[in-house]
């Protein structure tokens, strides 16, 4: 499966933005797809992650209650929605699929990512 991750872009702190994870290539519902965020040592955090089927989400500790991951599987595409943004937010932020959901950075395909920078 291909992955694209669009919609990153510079706003203040306190803003909202949604990022989108567009998929090709097999059929959608059988992958996970995950959100990680890459900072500047190109760590890879962990941010959200949705099953195949949409009816199970786990968000990473920095995230909860802030951002929220979706998909629309009619459209090859995930979601991921993100409200009170704060400057420490700021990087490349992936998407990953997997037939299995998975917390670690363990996809088997990623997408080339997409840059947002909150700003202070």
């Amino acid at each position: 499966v291909q992955l694209q991750a669009s919609g990153g872009g510079l706003v203040q702190a306190g803003a909202s933005l949604r990022l989108s994870c567009a998929a090709s290539g097999d059929v959608f519902s059988k992958y996970a797809v995950a959100w990680f965020r890459q900072g500047p040592g190109n760590e890879r955090d962990f941010l959200a992650v949705i099953t195949g089927s949409g009816f199970s989400t786990t968000y990473g500790d920095s995230v909860k209650g802030r951002f929220t991951i979706s998909r629309d599987n009619a459209k090859n595409t995930v979601y991921l929605q993100m409200n009170s943004l704060k400057p420490e937010d700021t990087g490349v932020y992936l998407c990953a699929a997997d037939p299995r959901a998975r917390t670690s950075a363990l996809y088997d395909f990623w997408g080339q990512g997409t840059l947002v920078t909150v700003s202070s």
